[in-house]
């Protein structure tokens, strides 16, 4: 079994860790490596590896937006993201974009190479915790509408272009990301989400992401 391996992260330190960590592993190839989620779609078509292994957070397109991105074209793609976050919302968003594991930064290399075996087997992995009942749980929690959602009946306190930014990060966004969709300076979308959170009562984003995720599946159901 040999596994040709695509690592992408936008910081090139962390990427030849990667590479680093991962050459005394006979069965395991890192064939190329990309610098941003552009650069990984461009890889993958030219490279084909059998594995990604891809930051969700990186300078321009994310990680999962470009796994999202290669998945309508190939829907064999086998992703595993990395992130020093491993919140539900994230996991949400890795499952969502089609990757099958997410693990972090801080990952040991016993764990990492079992991690690539196991997606690259087709399994899903997202630490030991997660079985497939859990992440079957997870799915269907976030893929619902949730009770502030059926109490405002759809109707936000929000302006039009909040709204906007809210549902781009339902669907995964990051702030420069939504900044170049709307058109707009990546400091103004920062303030249209702090507004978005005191007008929600929200404290921290995953909190908005999540709100975000349920609102958009609530427009799509209604």
């Amino acid at each position: 079994m040999n596994i040709k391996l695509l690592v992408a992260d936008d910081h090139a330190l962390f990427r030849s860790g990667i590479i680093s960590m991962l050459e005394d592993i006979n069965d395991i190839f890192v064939v190329g490596q990309a610098k941003n989620g552009e650069e990984l779609i461009e890889q993958y078509f030219c490279l084909k590896p059998d594995v990604v292994l891809a930051d969700i957070s990186m300078e321009g397109m994310s990680g999962p937006r470009a796994v999202a991105k290669i998945k309508e074209r190939d829907e064999n793609i086998k992703a595993l993201f990395l992130s020093m976050h491993q919140g539900e919302e994230y996991i949400f968003h890795c499952l969502k974009s089609g990757g099958l594991g997410l693990i972090s930064k801080d990952i040991m290399q016993g764990e990492m190479v079992f991690a690539i075996k196991s997606i690259f087997n087709g399994n899903k992995y997202f630490g030991a915790s997660w079985t497939e009942e859990a992440l079957d749980a997870l799915v269907n929690k976030y893929s619902h509408p949730f009770g502030p959602i059926d109490i405002i009946g759809g109707n936000l306190p929000l302006t039009k272009t909040e709204m906007e930014v809210l549902l781009q990060l339902g669907l995964g966004y990051t702030s420069k990301e939504i900044s170049d969709i709307l058109g707009l300076a990546k400091r103004t979308v920062d303030t249209h989400r702090s507004n978005i959170m005191q007008k929600l009562g929200f404290t921290k984003l995953p909190e908005v992401i999540k709100f975000a995720i349920m609102f958009e599946h609530n427009k799509k159901i209604g």
